[in-house]
């Protein structure tokens, strides 16, 4: 998923390329599906441009994970924030800790190690 994730940020092998947050989304789209609503919300996400300007693709992971596992998200917002220095893409992005790609493979890889599969 976290290939996935990142073929679609990049817009690579085939797949539409999405901002930060739908490109989370829909890499986890057929097991853990949101709904519409969330779908929308997600598509005005990327840039920085998540509520209180986090990261667009743990902003999308928190969304996944407050669906399917309530009550965890927090955990994954810390362990990102320990290897991103941050959830605020301001500061990932003036820090350069971290690249967005490299945001979308971490968050995806966090949805994996908490998901049930």
């Amino acid at each position: 998923m976290k290939e996935k994730a990142k073929n679609h940020f990049l817009g690579l092998n085939g797949y539409k390329r999405l901002n930060c947050a739908m490109a989370v989304a829909e890499a986890f789209h057929e097991k853990y599906p949101l709904d519409s609503k969330h779908l929308e919300q997600l598509k005005s996400c990327g840039g920085g441009r998540a509520p209180a300007g986090i990261c667009g693709s743990i902003f999308a992971a928190k969304v996944i994970m407050d669906q399917y596992l309530p009550g965890k998200s927090g955990q994954v917002l810390s362990e990102f924030a320990s290897i991103a220095g941050s959830v605020k893409c301001g500061e990932i992005r003036r820090s350069k800790k971290l690249s967005c790609v490299r945001c979308v493979e971490l968050s995806a890889e966090h949805l994996l190690s908490v998901l049930p599969r």
